[in-house]
């Protein structure tokens, strides 16, 4: 695995591995690297791993704190198929939907499932485009591809 300059880390209490095979079974070009058990530590593992290409390490090491939406995982999508699959995938076995895109995977990880369009659209230096995209991805758990560009273009859905 290559050294990166910042690479996300992720405390489990005990699942560490459990998630990275959970994970690098959703998302293509992902895989497990490693897992390599620290015995000094216990039952302590440290798991490296690729989602995307990109490198994460994960450590299960007894319960610190909990996953919550300070930090999350966003993956941007090309179309709605592509949404929808890991959308349902991310709550397979226990995850929870949540307003605005975001899934709680059952490893309590929070995830935004979103469009490639989504962030130029509400950027859009027109107030009324940005503002009408911005009203419906309120309104959605779920994104609709379809309903945003609508509501982009001033056109009823």
């Amino acid at each position: 695995m290559t050294i990166q300059k910042i690479t996300p880390f992720l405390w489990y209490s005990n699942e560490a591995e459990e998630a990275a095979a959970f994970y690098a079974g959703i998302f293509p070009d992902s895989r497990v690297v490693r897992v390599t058990a620290v015995p000094s530590a216990g039952s302590t593992k440290v798991v490296e791993f690729v989602l995307f290409g990109q490198p994460f390490i994960a450590m299960s090491a007894g319960r610190l704190d909990p996953f919550n939406h300070a930090i999350s995982l966003m993956v941007n999508c090309s179309d709605q198929a592509e949404l929808d699959r890991y959308w349902d995938a991310l709550l397979k076995g226990g995850g929870s939907t949540e307003e605005c895109g975001w899934v709680k995977d059952r490893f309590g990880v929070s995830w935004q499932i979103v469009p490639n369009d989504l962030i130029p659209m509400m950027a859009d230096p027109d107030p009324v485009k940005a503002g009408r995209v911005a009203d419906a991805m309120m309104k959605m758990t779920k994104f609709d591809f379809a309903t945003l560009k609508a509501a982009y273009s001033g056109a009823a859905v």
